[in-house]
C-alpha cells in the first residue's frame, strides 16, 4: 500500500527539481542563521550563490557526529528556541549527546515518513501496533507512534523491555504489528516459546525492525519464529529518527524518502562519490527539516544504491540493507569483516541459535577472532566429539565464505546476554591506542 502516491511515485525530473529548490533554500538558511555552517562554508570558499541545483551538493561541506557534539546543545538550531516543540538526542555513551530539535513542521514530516514506512507493510487504521521501541529521548518509539497515529492505527506504547508484559499485551490486545530491534524480536520469540506461546495462533502479521544491522538469514529466523512478515526500516537520530528509508513488500532494498532526505554514497577514505552500484558510506542531507537541518551528514553506515525499477510502483531510489558500519567493521589480518557477514554464515548452520558474540584479541602482533555461538537444546547434550566437529565445520564455512581464520566456540543455550535494545555483538579486547 502506498501512503502518499503523489510524492512516492513522482517522476525523477520533478523530484530532482524539488530537491534542488529545497537545497538552495536550505543552504541560504544555514549560511544566514547557523554560525557553525557559515564557518564551514566559508572555509571551503562556498557562498549560497554557488548552489543553484541538487548537482551542486558536492560543493558543500560534510557534517560529522563529533562536530555535532562539539556544538551541543543548540549550536545547530536554525530557528528561535520558542519554535522548538520537542527534543530528542542520542545516548551520548561515547561523549556529549547529539541533539535533534524539532519544530511542528518537523514533527509533521516525521509522522508523514513513518506513515509511509508502516504502510509499506500494509498497516492500516484497522491495525493494533505494539510499539516496543524505546520512548523518551531515543527517537524510535516516538517516530513509530507519530506514523501509526497519522494512519489511524491503534498504538500500544509499551516501549522496550519487560518481556513478560510484552507477551501478555500481545495476547490480550491481539497486536497485529510489532516494532522493535531485530535482536529483541528474537528474544521475544524465545521468551514466548518458554511461556508456551504458539505464535502461529497469534494475530501478528507484520513486524518493523531497525536500529541495528541485520541479515537476510536473521529475517528468515524472525519470520519463522514469530509467524509474520518482517520489514527492515532505517533512520538515525541525527537526521530525524526512524523514517529515512524502508522496505516495501518486495524486500529488495529500502526506498529512501528522498523528497525529504537526499542520499549520497561516498568512499569513506576519499569522501568522493563511488561508482554506480558500488558500496560505500551513506551521506544524508535533510532537505525539508527546519529545527536542526543537517548538511551532508556522514552516517558511517555502509550500503549501496539499487538502481532498478521496483514492482511496487514507487520511484524513490533504493539502497541495499545495511552491510555494517565503518565503526563496526573489524579488520582481522587485513580482511575487512562486518558482524552481519558472519551472521549470514552462522544462520545457515543447523544446531545453533541466532545469538552470538565476536571476541577480538591481540596475541603478540597478531589479531585473533573468536566467534561464540549458542547451541540449541537439541545438540547441547551431544557428545563432545560431535560438538568439536560442528565447531570445525563452522570455522571452515567462515573461512570459505569470508576468507578469515576464526576460532568458533559453541556455548551453552542462553549463556550469551540478551538485549532489549541494540545487541552488543563485538567485544574488542585489543589495546589499540
Amino acid at each position: 500500500m502506498i501512503w502518499n502516491k503523489e510524492m512516492e511515485t513522482m517522476s525523477q525530473g520533478e523530484l530532482r527539481c524539488r530537491q534542488g529548490e529545497n537545497l538552495v533554500k536550505l543552504v541560504n538558511t544555514l549560511y544566514g542563521k547557523v554560525p557553525f555552517y557559515r564557518r564551514k562554508m566559508e572555509e571551503k570558499g562556498i557562498s549560497p550563490s554557488d548552489v543553484s541545483s541538487i548537482d551542486d551538493i558536492s560543493l558543500l561541506p560534510f557534517t560529522t557526529k563529533d562536530e555535532m557534539r562539539e556544538v551541543y546543545p543548540y549550536g545547530l538550531l536554525s530557528v528561535e528556541k520558542r519554535e522548538i516543540v520537542e527534543v530528542h538526542m542520542s545516548s551520548g555513551t561515547t561523549g556529549k549527546s547529539v541533539v535533534d530539535a524539532y519544530t511542528k513542521n518537523d514533527i509533521d514530516i516525521w509522522g508523514e515518513v513513518m506513515a509511509r514506512t508502516l504502510s509499506m507493510g500494509g498497516t492500516t487504521s484497522d491495525d493494533i501496533v505494539q510499539n516496543a521501541f524505546g520512548y523518551g529521548l531515543f527517537t524510535g518509539g516516538f517516530g513509530v507512534h507519530y506514523g501509526a497515529g497519522k494512519i489511524g492505527a491503534t498504538v500500544l506504547p509499551i516501549s522496550g523491555g519487560n518481556t513478560k508484559r510484552q507477551i501478555d499485551v500481545m495476547l490480550d490486545f491481539g497486536s497485529t504489528v510489532i516494532t522493535c530491534t531485530p535482536s529483541y524480536s528474537l528474544y521475544l520469540a524465545e521468551f514466548g516459546k518458554e511461556e508456551g506461546v504458539d505464535f502461529s495462533k497469534l494475530k501478528l502479521r507484520a513486524g518493523f525492525f531497525g536500529a541495528e544491522p541485520w541479515s537476510e538469514s536473521m529475517r528468515e529466523e524472525i519470520e519463522s519464529k514469530l509467524h509474520l512478515k518482517a520489514f527492515d526500516i532505517y533512520g538515525l537520530t541525527e537526521i530525524i529518527g526512524p523514517g529515512v528509508a524502508a522496505e516495501c513488500e518486495f524486500h529488495n532494498g529500502l526506498h529512501i524518502f528522498e523528497d525529504h532526505f537526499y542520499p549520497e554514497i561516498i568512499s569513506q577514505e576519499t569522501g568522493e562519490p563511488v561508482k554506480e552500484g558500488e558500496k560505500g558510506e551513506l551521506v544524508i542531507t535533510t532537505l525539508t527539516k527546519t529545527g536542526t537541518p543537517i548538511l551532508r551528514y556522514r552516517t558511517r553506515d555502509i550500503t549501496y544504491f539499487i538502481n532498478e525499477k521496483c514492482p511496487c510502483g514507487r520511484t524513490l531510489r533504493k539502497m541495499h540493507r545495511l552491510l555494517g558500519r565503518t565503526d563496526d567493521m573489524l579488520i582481522i589480518r587485513g580482511v575487512n569483516i562486518f558482524p552481519s557477514q558472519i551472521e549470514q554464515v552462522l544462520f545457515r548452520i543447523e544446531g545453533v541459535e541466532p545469538h552470538y558474540q565476536l571476541i577480538v584479541e591481540r596475541k603478540g602482533h597478531l589479531d585473533t577472532l573468536e566467534v561464540q555461538v549458542e547451541m540449541n537444546e537439541a545438540i547441547f547434550s551431544d557428545e563432545i566429539r560431535r560438538l568439536e566437529s560442528l565447531e570445525r565445520n563452522m570455522e571452515k564455512e567462515l573461512h570459505s565464505n569470508l576468507g578469515i581464520h576464526a576460532k568458533v566456540k559453541l556455548v551453552e543455550p542462553k549463556s550469551i546476554s540478551r538485549s532489549e535494545g541494540k545487541a552488543k555483538r563485538i567485544i574488542d579486547k585489543r589495546n589499540l591506542r
